[in-house]
């Protein structure tokens, strides 16, 4: 008959049962053990070590384990490879589980339920990104998102029906989505979740149900209405109750600092789907990237709070002109004040986090250097807002000021009680300044100077024992003990008055002595009240400052606030941007407008400046709609995104690259640029496309704004001449809205003589000598042709392909100049094989005339000089 379990194996069990779904960190000692599937599935992903332990119904048990002193680094690891993880603590002292029995086990719990969404420590987090954690509800046709960044307890929710769900989701890129057991295996909104980034998880009916949410979200704020904080529909309160509900799940007995939630409608900001952001590269590049993105260009913050802040911004642009001008006179204000600028962003650099040390500290998890962070953070946000109350600023940054001062005397009671150098951790000791409190002081000076006497001992002992090399050590077996090497053992043994044999080791023998046992016990004791007294007074002040916890996180928000504005204003000097006019109504007029992000990329190769452009897309005689024509490597796809990307940062607040700017607020923005298969839903390049474009004809309205490139080029070509043709009509006159439409299809420039609010443009481009030079600058009219073999020759295509490109496009134009003769017939007629042409001809022998014209410089020259050297160049000529 087979045993059953031992009893750590029957516990571990039972634990395991109840987070079946989750990697089990089982507390043994200093290490976090996984067992069975969980240790299989850990050591693959973390490339560590599988081993066994014991045996379980007759077979071995796979073991694994990781330390648990550096366990938020395998932690990490396994949260981003997508796994949820248990954490399983020691509840109980092993003494007193051995009060129970020999055999007893010490008791564990789960304390904590660490998943994507659920992050706060800093080992975990992007230190500039955000991790939230939303919900999705559905009731009667309506939806509702709602998300929390538990790291900061920034909470809030929107509308969002299904059919707005992916761009809410793109918006708000959460990293993980809660789901209800009727959305659990819908397809889509599982392929929406995956799209933004986010791992979905599946909560029961209870979680959702919109009375019991109603009730949880009241106990949690401590009122009897949620009406004080936003009028929030019935799916809205639903999704925000099963977050809070999650979260009460995952963090145990914990009670995380989350703040009053905000609503926030879907119009107050400029509306960009999934896909525009994907194209338009707004915080990462299609490659998955920061670097190359427009977020990475326009960030001169300096706090992290800043650097989160400015990434919300650019998601959510606002569409409320008025809002974009409080913003706005904020970067003004700073950028027409360099010193006060200065002097603010020397103070930010020195500002800590202070939005996560508040969190872990609400939920028992900070440690010292949280509250010193706090402290410091504090000092510096008062130490800021001193500085703009001062300088008698707008409104926005007034308000900062006030909120960065709120939290000063808080600030200055942290001061006063912390040491300079809070430790890592409590039980380090150090963590209090001196002079904060007698009792506290006595301990230490108790413990320091019993340091001083066991110093002295070892000089007394080495003495009587003539064995100098004699030492006093400690670890926490033995407490303190006498310690010799093997060959001065004997000495000390010789001594039994004094010295009493503890241990034999292979290389020295261990000793103590009645002094030493004695100095010892009042040592520890010492240690053990300083650190008592020290756990109180931490205590009190995380009292402290959670009973502050809401100015406290309005003064990080201030201080984000502040950073962005200095930031955006330090940038607009820096690059020599405007302050955009943004206005309700249509308008869309930029003068000299440039890329920011392909213009700091040629400054920093050293590659000259970045050729500007206009756009006026205002209606009336400027026209609308815009197509434009041109090569290849000309420039189109970089004017069209530009000037998609100066709509995202003037409605953002921040001033836009350009010689001068006004723009209509624009409530929809839609960029279909570049084109990728997508593999995971069977879809070619194609119909990607189709999907993206049927999207953008199906919501665009006239205060949008559409940018496309190259539609209907992944089919035939009258196919794809006739979908583009058809989608220019459709953008023209049903959604009639601002567009620009990037396109090879010259035919269609036809439709401007009709289509009244179109215009046509077209990329400038010379030839010389057969050399095809890209001018970049956006004109009045129509390319003439496409100049496509010739940048096939710049990409390096093999001479003989190109020249034999040429000869086919030469037959096909004169067959299509002379009467429209089948394209087949044509090149039915052309030589078979271009491997038949003759081998190109050798490169010409050196010259030493040629070589001696280029050496020279005609600027520099007098005329004399010039007359020589013609006389020179002459004579090597063999004239």
């Amino acid at each position: 008959m087979a045993e059953g379990p031992s009893p750590m194996m029957a516990q571990y069990l039972g634990i395991k049962a109840d987070h079946a779904d989750a990697l089990l960190f089982y507390r043994m000692g200093d290490f976090y053990e996984l067992f069975f599937e969980d240790a299989a599935a850990a050591a693959a992903a973390l490339d560590i070590a599988l081993t066994k332990r014991g045996q379980h119904e007759g077979r071995d048990i796979p073991m694994c384990g990781v330390p648990v002193h550096s366990h938020e680094a395998y932690l990490n690891t396994l949260i981003r490879k997508g796994f949820r993880v248990a954490i399983c603590e020691q509840t109980e002292d092993p003494a007193e589980a051995r009060k129970r029995g020999a055999k007893s086990v010490v008791r564990r719990e789960v304390v904590r339920l660490v998943t994507p969404g659920t992050l706060t420590e800093d080992a975990l987090l992007e230190a500039r990104g955000a991790a939230p954690l939303a919900a999705w509800a559905e009731v009667r046709g309506e939806g509702g998102l709602a998300w929390l960044d538990l790291s900061t307890g920034a909470f809030a929710a929107m509308p969002a029906a299904r059919a707005e769900l992916a761009a809410a989701l793109a918006r708000t890129a959460p990293r993980e989505l809660l789901l209800g057991e009727a959305h659990a295996a819908d397809a889509e909104i599982e392929a929406l979740a995956r799209e933004a980034g986010a791992v979905a998880a599946t909560l029961g009916p209870a979680s959702f149900e919109s009375g019991g949410a109603e009730r949880r979200l009241t106990a949690q704020f401590g009122v009897a209405t949620l009406e004080g904080f936003g009028a929030f529909s019935r799916p809205e309160i639903a999704a925000m109750g099963a977050v809070l509900d999650y979260v009460r799940m995952t963090q145990g007995a914990a009670a995380p600092h989350i703040r009053p939630p905000r609503r926030e409608t879907a119009q107050a900001a400029m509306a960009i789907d999934p896909a525009t952001r994907r194209n338009l590269e707004l915080t990462r590049t299609l490659s998955g990237a920061r670097e190359g993105a427009l977020l990475t260009a326009v960030d001169r913050t300096v706090t992290p709070g800043g650097a989160r802040l400015l990434e919300t911004r650019l998601a959510a642009p606002l569409t409320d002109p008025q809002a974009v001008a409080a913003r706005q006179d904020a970067v003004a204000f700073l950028r027409a004040e360099p010193e006060l600028r200065a002097r603010l962003r020397a103070a930010l650099k020195q500002a800590p986090e202070t939005a996560r040390p508040l969190a872990r500290l609400a939920l028992d998890r900070a440690g010292p250097r949280d509250l010193g962070a706090l402290r410091d953070g504090l000092a510096r946000g008062a130490e800021a807002g001193a500085l703009l109350a001062a300088a008698d600023p707008p409104a926005a940054l007034a308000d900062a000021a006030r909120r960065l001062g709120a939290p000063a005397a808080l600030a200055a009671h942290l001061a006063a009680r912390l040491a300079e150098s809070p430790p890592m951790a409590l039980r380090d000791g150090g963590t209090i300044a001196q002079g904060v409190d007698a009792e506290l002081d006595a301990a230490r000076k108790l413990r320091d100077e019993g340091r001083g006497v066991i110093a002295g001992l070892q000089a007394d002992y080495a003495a009587q024992a003539g064995v100098a090399s004699l030492k006093i050590r400690h670890n926490g077996v033995l407490g303190y003990f006498i310690e010799v090497g093997a060959a001065h053992g004997p000495k000390l043994t010789a001594l039994p008055d004094i010295f009493r044999h503890r241990q034999t080791m292979a290389n020295a023998m261990r000793f103590t002595t009645d002094a030493l046992a004695d100095l010892e016990s009042r040592i520890l004791g010492a240690a053990d009240a300083a650190l008592a007294v020290e756990t109180r007074i931490f205590g009190e002040l995380r009292d402290a400052v959670l009973a502050q916890a809401g100015a406290v996180a309005d003064a990080a928000d201030a201080l984000a606030e502040v950073d962005v504005a200095a930031g955006f204003a330090e940038l607009a000097e820096a690059e020599r941007w405007v302050r955009p006019v943004v206005e309700q109504g249509a308008a869309f007029e930029v003068v000299g407008g440039r890329h920011p992000v392909v213009e700091q990329a040629l400054k920093a190769r050293g590659e000259g400046a970045f050729i500007p452009n206009d756009c006026d897309l205002s209606g009336g005689a400027a026209a609308r709609v815009r197509l434009l024509t041109g090569p290849n490597m000309a420039g189109k796809s970089t004017w069209l995104r530009q000037n998609a990307l100066i709509a995202v940062l003037a409605q953002a607040g921040a001033c836009v690259p350009a010689e001068a700017a006004r723009i209509g607020v624009v409530d929809r923005l839609f960029s279909r640029v570049g084109a990728a298969d997508d593999l995971a839903r069977g879809r070619s390049t194609f119909m990607v496309e189709m999907v993206e474009t049927a999207a953008i004809l199906n919501q665009a309205g006239p205060q949008s704004l559409v940018v496309l490139d190259e539609i209907g080029r992944g089919t035939a070509t009258y196919d794809g001449l006739s979908i583009a043709w058809a989608t220019l009509e459709h953008l023209h006159d049903v959604n009639r809205c601002r567009a620009l439409f990037a396109t090879h299809y010259h035919e269609l420039t036809a439709l401007a003589q009709r289509l009244e609010a179109l215009a046509v443009n077209t990329m400038a481009v010379r030839e010389w000598k057969g050399e095809v030079v890209f001018l970049h600058e956006v004109r009045p009219g129509a390319a003439d042709r496409s100049y496509g073999v010739q940048v096939a020759r710049l990409a390096g295509l093999p001479p003989v392909v190109v020249d034999r490109a040429r000869e086919v496009l030469a037959a096909l134009e004169e067959g299509a100049h002379a009467g429209g003769a089948k394209p087949m017939a044509l090149i039915d007629d052309l030589p078979l094989f271009a491997a038949a042409r003759p081998p190109a001809a050798a490169p010409a022998a050196a010259s030493p005339a040629l070589d001696a014209l280029r050496a020279l410089d005609p600027d520099a020259m007098t005329p004399r000089e010039a007359l020589d050297a013609l006389y020179a160049l002459k004579s090597a000529a063999g004239d």
